[in-house]
């Protein structure tokens, strides 16, 4: 895998055990996973998902998550970078980072196959807590919230135990949270467990980038300027803009109308607002303008873009639900 590929993450190398693994996962993934699309397991946290044909690219929103494919392969557009992935890799997200993805060659006869674990920022900082984990933040600079890698030995085995587990429903209810538990301390304790702890500090500060990202999460539908964010984060304008670019890879504007967007498409896909409502629900006050972002985004008007997700399989990663 090249290095592109790996920009964000991290290269291991691959072990007969976890080869292994890696495979009796997709049987068994394969078992579950009847339908196209997202099937939810009986572990709350742990979905898997199954697509028989290429997708086109489809936008949507990171959330807190790991993502494991098993077969096949994906395009991941994030920021600037356009980045290819593959059985055996995985993508997490600590934050909620709008992005895109795609399906690549999948076939009836060879379907793309993933897992999903979700977590929180909260399980993040409660692992950290209580195993007393800490970096020395020295020459640390600000990481995108967003990386993939190669699963290396423990990761594959925390993972395969934790998928295992759906043969085991009386034991769901006690094993699961703690084997999520262990998953996250692996991650904290591997190459890139500096940009989980950046995320925790993050998510402590009273003022900075946390409280930049929260605000606007929480206030999308306002409209605002950076010297008014700025203000509300105690950050200088030029701080705020380059720490912002440097978690989420966009300005705070441009992360604004990706979220709105997103919750516009969200809301007219529940078939409970029309254009003209959801645009208006999100913030925006000219509908053509809404409609013009939107088209740049997806790349068709709001209505044939509703019309045709509906008849077609979502890139589940990059969902915000």
């Amino acid at each position: 895998m090249g290095e592109q590929q790996l920009k964000y993450g991290y290269s291991y190398t691959e072990s007969p055990q976890s080869k292994t693994q890696l495979y009796q996962m997709l049987e068994i993934a394969k078992q579950i996973t009847i339908d196209e699309g997202r099937t939810q397991t009986i572990i709350p946290f742990l979905t898997t998902m199954r697509y028989s044909r290429q997708t086109s690219e489809i936008s949507g929103v990171l959330t807190p998550s790991i993502y494991l494919i098993l077969q096949g392969a994906k395009k991941l557009h994030l920021g600037q970078e356009v980045i290819d992935y593959y059985a055996g890799d995985y993508l997490v997200s600590v934050i909620d980072i709008p992005a895109s993805a795609e399906i690549i060659g999948a076939t009836k006869q060879s379907p793309y196959i993933g897992l999903r674990v979700d977590f929180t920022a909260e399980d993040i900082a409660s692992v950290v807590t209580e195993a007393g984990i800490n970096f020395d933040p020295k020459n640390k600079k600000l990481k995108t919230g967003a990386f993939i890698g190669k699963a290396d030995e423990g990761l594959v085995e925390s993972l395969y135990r934790l998928l295992k587990l759906v043969e085991k429903p009386n034991a769901v209810g006690f094993l699961s949270s703690l084997m999520k538990r262990e998953l996250i301390f692996h991650l904290l304790s591997g190459d890139a467990g500096h940009i989980f702890f950046q995320q925790v500090m993050i998510d402590r500060q009273d003022d900075g980038i946390g409280k930049a990202i929260a605000w606007i999460k929480e206030n999308y539908s306002q409209s605002f300027t950076i010297k008014e964010l700025a203000k509300i984060t105690n950050m200088s304008v030029s701080g705020l803009h380059h720490k912002f670019k440097a978690v989420t890879t966009l300005g705070p504007v441009q992360y604004q109308k990706k979220l709105r967007l997103q919750e516009a498409r969200r809301l007219m896909l529940s078939g409970a607002f029309n254009i003209t409502a959801a645009a208006m629900e999100v913030g925006y006050e000219n509908v053509s303008q809404f409609s013009r972002e939107y088209r740049r985004l997806f790349g068709s008007s709001p209505f044939k873009y509703i019309k045709a997700l509906r008849n077609s399989p979502i890139v589940e990663e990059t969902d915000k639900e």
